[in-house]
């Protein structure tokens, strides 16, 4: 079947591909591949680029069967690529287990979010590919090929952007069930989060902060902690802010979230910001996101604090949460903790694209790693500026699929696939 009018889920990116395989088994998917022309996978499409686009065959992976595979011992699920986050959260919370973290929005596959380095939030938590032991994958040549941590490959594969083949299915770590809060802290000054932004980030297991760049007041600060008890208290103050009354929130007046105001829950309905069964976020709208070093956050922040005229008439909302250091080639948060910047504009198309060189000229002094599945500016000699293993990673990929079978214009231009 054709792509036609297919978009991402905000509705924001049109595919261009001319036609698409729905792929209801791995068969499916080998058939896809071993056809003619150029192939890229496709998810539940929340990508704001034309990432997993292609000029041949987009392969849709999300009709995979889930075919979960639990194995206690290890402490590992395995499931197929095209499984959402909420689905395999639901499944593992039924069983005792859980995931170490979540996205904000349960609704995204688990192969397209750990193939751009998708995340949640804390500063002891990793992007979610981190958690990632194993992946089989539908290599150039149609074969079933499974590559494993601490394989020779693995790191440069785990966040691989559809460039080498298509993944069918992940093992990834779990951990036993937790339980968590929500709360929401408000009045909390940018002098006070700036001069102490580590207070605010490690004041939970997962912090974000929600601001629209207002000249003193910094927005909602977002804590999630984990108990060990369901009447662990928490603070009635963080810095010079102070807890909210009742459920005020964030993305307050939206029936979509989790549930806020310090009731205790399982962990997959308090680590995500979004309900699976609600739309998530906003709707209508473009995302960019950018990772600093956490040790030069306060100061990255400041330079774009400085843009903030210049932001708020477009910009729905921003983000700041925090990741650890991990060792994925392609990740954002390689080898760096790291604080995020994410902002969700209104779809203002052009006026957000000529922006953006604003905002990634202040924070090219901090070595900005924009999100892969995001809207941003770089190309490939800014890209490998601040991708170390940048090269290491586009070997393997071509030495995998020489022909340049997953090969698309994104990938091309940011650098990843070398030029045909």
């Amino acid at each position: 079947m054709t792509a036609g009018f297919l978009t991402n889920w905000a509705g924001t990116y049109t595919y261009s591909a001319p036609r698409i395989v729905e792929a209801g088994t791995v068969d499916d998917v080998r058939r896809a591949v071993a056809g003619s022309g150029r192939v890229h996978a496709l998810g539940t499409r929340h990508s704001f680029t034309d990432l997993p686009d292609t000029a041949g065959t987009l392969i849709d992976v999300t009709g995979l069967p889930p075919e979960f595979a639990l194995d206690e011992v290890a402490g590992t699920v395995t499931v197929s690529a095209g499984t959402r986050y909420g689905v395999l959260a639901l499944w593992l919370h039924e069983r005792g287990w859980a995931l170490r973290n979540m996205g904000s929005l349960p609704h995204i596959n688990i192969g397209g979010a750990t193939a751009t380095g998708t995340h949640g939030s804390g500063d002891g938590n990793q992007v979610l590919s981190a958690s990632v032991r194993a992946l089989r994958y539908v290599g150039a040549d149609g074969d079933l090929h499974e590559v494993r941590r601490g394989d020779p490959d693995f790191d440069a594969l785990v966040v691989g952007l559809g460039a080498f083949g298509v993944v069918v299915a992940l093992t990834v770590d779990i951990v036993p069930e937790f339980r968590m809060r929500q709360d929401v802290y408000t009045g909390m000054s940018w002098d006070a989060a700036l001069a102490d932004l580590g207070a605010v980030t490690g004041a939970g297991y997962s912090v974000s902060i929600f601001s629209t760049w207002e000249p003193d007041d910094i927005g909602f600060v977002w804590v999630k902690t984990r108990l060990d008890a369901d009447d662990d208290p928490v603070s009635d103050a963080l810095l010079d802010g102070a807890l909210a009354e009742g459920t005020d929130s964030p993305l307050s007046g939206d029936d979509n979230i989790t549930e806020v105001g310090g009731v205790p829950g399982p962990w997959m309905l308090r680590l995500p910001h979004f309900r699976l069964d609600a739309q998530p976020s906003f709707g209508a709208e473009i995302q960019t996101e950018y990772f600093v070093p956490r040790a030069q956050a306060p100061d990255a922040l400041r330079a774009v604090r400085a843009l903030g005229d210049r932001i708020r008439p477009h910009l729905i909302v921003t983000e700041v949460r925090t990741a650890a250091a991990d060792d994925l080639w392609l990740s954002p948060g390689y080898r760096r903790d790291s604080v995020i910047i994410h902002f969700t504009w209104h779809d203002h198309r052009d006026e957000v694209w000529a922006l953006l060189p604003e905002i990634e000229a202040a924070l090219e002094p901090y070595d900005a790693r924009p999100h892969w599945g995001k809207v941003h500016r770089f190309d490939a000699e800014r890209i490998a500026a601040v991708h170390p293993r940048l090269a290491d990673a586009r070997a393997v990929f071509e030495r995998l699929d020489p022909g340049g079978r997953f090969v698309n214009d994104h990938l091309l231009r940011v650098g990843v696939r070398a030029p045909r």
